[in-house]
């Protein structure tokens, strides 16, 4: 008895062993089936993404308005650039993308991500592959944190040369929480709004274009013009720093939007494509007007035609053909030379690098060319027709609620700092020194290139000041 037992305890224990394995291993098949895969690929193309949305910033739009700018004031828009990229990075991760991305309502997002909390190594974004994949959510607040970034640094181009630095930075903290997280709730986050009306904004006409263009004219207006416009030269004072910063834009937005698709895909390649077409086809159209219009073409025309041509490409990249891409940049070239030519002169205000003409108008012009040329329909839309109503609801509420949302704001800021913009001496003599006491172009011999007599007097007297500290 005693053996037919061992015998038998003997023949089930590989049976047990063999049950023990089989569970484990179900088990470590369930567990992995629970935890959501990540796509290698799809993350590597969005990190890469990210750092290319970055370098629009910095250094490519602050080289573009850095050489549009007159010497006396390079260092303070690169400072701009900078502060931008440091100030809104620090609140994009402890409140903003929880505003922007966070469940809240169909106005706002709530506070449930604040400091990205619950965001850890395991959370997970779906993006826009056929079907869905997923990438770590980390990348996918990176990606949008450069979005975050550059928004408010479009505005500078228009207030440039003449706000404190200060109120400059009070005035992008607020306004990227009152203005930004806002629309890029109403219009990206599945409780908002907007994109609930099946409106498109592949990379963000709605949310970065018009909502920094339209805020940029409000700003330009509530600030006055510069001292001298129309008396004295404000050209320039480096095209070649301005086609170097484009040609950053041109390489970065292919990032910005082919990288909005948050995946290598088919609908990443289209809007890689629809990018670089339509930004030729501005540059092309906007060439060809100069010519007629001018007699020649110009540099400053060129670089201001690829930007153009970026801009209103943004909202449509994911949903047209590249022959729509092709229309919507001989579009924007004309409406946007249109505003920067006849517009701005005739209405005399200073708007001093263009951001309304290119930004507001050129976004507001993508955002309705995506219904009108539009292959891919948004949610419940069965025509070109209907798509195109949906984009204008949104274009009428951005063109509305950014500039009067800016203009409360600056009334604010106002009360608070006293005055917006600088004082007429330290206009005159550069906001480099006046604000940042320092010179961006000098020589070996210590003189100075390309400022006011006021401003290098100074600049002269600080050399000479180090010297006896030396």
């Amino acid at each position: 008895m005693t053996s037919t037992l061992r015998s038998l305890a003997l023949r089930i224990r590989p049976v047990a062993a063999a049950g023990l394995v089989l569970l484990s291993i179900a088990a470590a098949h369930a567990e992995e089936a629970a935890t959501p895969t990540i796509d290698s690929g799809d993350t590597a193309w969005v990190l890469t993404a990210s750092a290319l949305v970055l370098m629009m910033t910095l250094p490519g739009l602050a080289l573009f308005y850095a050489g549009l700018v007159r010497a006396k004031n390079v260092l303070n828009v690169l400072m701009q650039c900078v502060l931008s990229a440091g100030i809104v990075g620090v609140l994009w991760i402890l409140v903003g993308y929880s505003l922007a991305f966070g469940t809240g309502n169909s106005l706002i997002g709530d506070f449930s991500k604040i400091g990205l909390s619950g965001v850890t190594l395991e959370s997970v974004t779906a993006n826009f592959a056929s079907p869905p994949r997923n990438i770590p959510e980390y990348v996918f607040i990176m990606f949008q944190a450069m979005f975050a970034i550059i928004t408010p640094a479009l505005i500078l181009g228009a207030i440039a040369e003449r706000m404190r630095f200060d109120v400059w930075c009070a005035f992008i903290a607020v306004w990227f929480l009152v203005v930004y997280c806002p629309i890029a709730h109403m219009v990206w986050a599945s409780e908002g709004w907007i994109y609930k009306a099946s409106a498109i904004d592949f990379a963000g006409g709605l949310v970065v274009h018009m909502s920094s263009g339209f805020s940029a004219i409000v700003a330009a207006l509530m600030l006055g013009k510069r001292q001298g416009l129309g008396r004295e030269s404000m050209a320039p004072h480096s095209l070649p720093l301005c086609l170097i910063g484009a040609g950053l834009l041109w390489t970065g937005w292919f990032g910005f939007n082919a990288g909005s698709a948050l995946s290598a895909s088919p609908l990443a390649a289209l809007a890689f494509l629809n990018t670089s077409t339509a930004a030729s086809m501005a540059v092309v159209t906007w060439a060809a007007i100069e010519w007629v219009h001018r007699g020649k073409p110009t540099a400053l025309g060129g670089a201001t035609a690829a930007v153009a041509g970026l801009v209103a490409i943004t909202p449509a990249c994911g949903n047209v053909a590249p022959a729509g891409a092709l229309a919507i940049g001989v579009g924007v070239s004309i409406i946007s030379y249109a505003a920067c030519t006849f517009l701005k002169p005739a209405l005399g205000y200073d708007d001093s690098l263009d951001v309304f003409g290119v930004h507001a108008l050129g976004g507001a012009w993508g955002a309705l060319a995506s219904g009108l040329f539009a292959v891919t329909l948004g949610s419940g839309i069965e025509s070109n027709a209907q798509q195109t109503m949906a984009q204008l609801k949104g274009i009428v509420f951005v063109a509305l609620f950014a500039p009067i949302a800016t203009a409360v704001l600056l009334a604010l800021l106002g009360v608070v700092f006293g005055s917006l913009r600088v004082s007429e001496d330290a206009e005159q003599e550069g906001l480099d020194l006046s604000e940042h006491s320092e010179s961006a172009y000098g020589l070996s011999s210590g003189s100075l290139v390309g400022l006011e007599p006021v401003a290098e007097a100074r600049a002269l007297s600080m050399v000479g000041h180090e010297k006896r500290l030396a």
